[in-house]
C-alpha cells in the first residue's frame, strides 16, 4: 500500500506541544522532563512567565509545560516523540523510579509509554531498521 501525498501548500510543521500542570507543579516538572529526560529548559518571554509554567527543548523538540486550574492528567491523550536511542531513554527512566511500558501494536516502530511525574501520558517511538 503507498502512502498517501499529504504535502499542502500551507507548510504545516510542528512548533511546540503544550502539556498541562497543575499550579505549582513547576519544579516537579523540570525535575522529570530536565533531569529524567534530559531536555533543557529555555527562558519564556516576560509576558508569558508571569503565568507559571516552564518551556523544555531538546533537539529539534519543544515542550510547552502550562499551569492548568482544575488540572486533570492526560491519561489517553499524548505526544508521540520520536527518539534515536530509545533503549537508552527507557533505561534512563526506569532508573529514575518510572514505569516504561512497551507496546509492539505499531507496525515499523518500537515504542513504549511512560506517565510524567503529574500523571500525563508520553509515547515515545523509533523507526524499527
Amino acid at each position: 500500500m503507498t502512502a498517501p501525498d499529504t504535502s499542502t501548500a500551507l507548510g504545516f510543521g510542528l512548533h511546540h506541544v503544550q502539556i498541562a500542570l497543575p499550579p505549582g507543579g513547576e519544579q516537579d516538572c523540570r525535575a522529570f522532563y530536565v533531569g529524567v529526560l534530559g531536555f533543557v529548559e529555555i527562558p519564556k518571554p516576560p509576558v508569558l512567565a508571569a503565568r507559571g509554567g516552564l518551556w523544555v527543548r531538546a533537539d529539534a523538540l519543544e515542550i510547552h509545560l502550562g499551569v492548568e486550574k482544575g488540572f486533570t492528567p492526560q491519561r489517553k491523550a499524548h505526544p508521540g516523540i520520536l527518539v534515536r536511542e530509545i533503549d537508552t531513554l527507557a533505561e534512563r527512566i526506569t532508573a529514575a523510579g518510572h514505569e516504561v511500558t512497551w507496546d509492539d501494536a505499531f507496525p515499523g516502530y518500537r515504542r513504549f509509554h511512560v506517565f510524567d511525574n503529574n500523571g500525563n501520558r508520553l509515547e515515545f517511538l523509533s523507526p524499527q531498521e
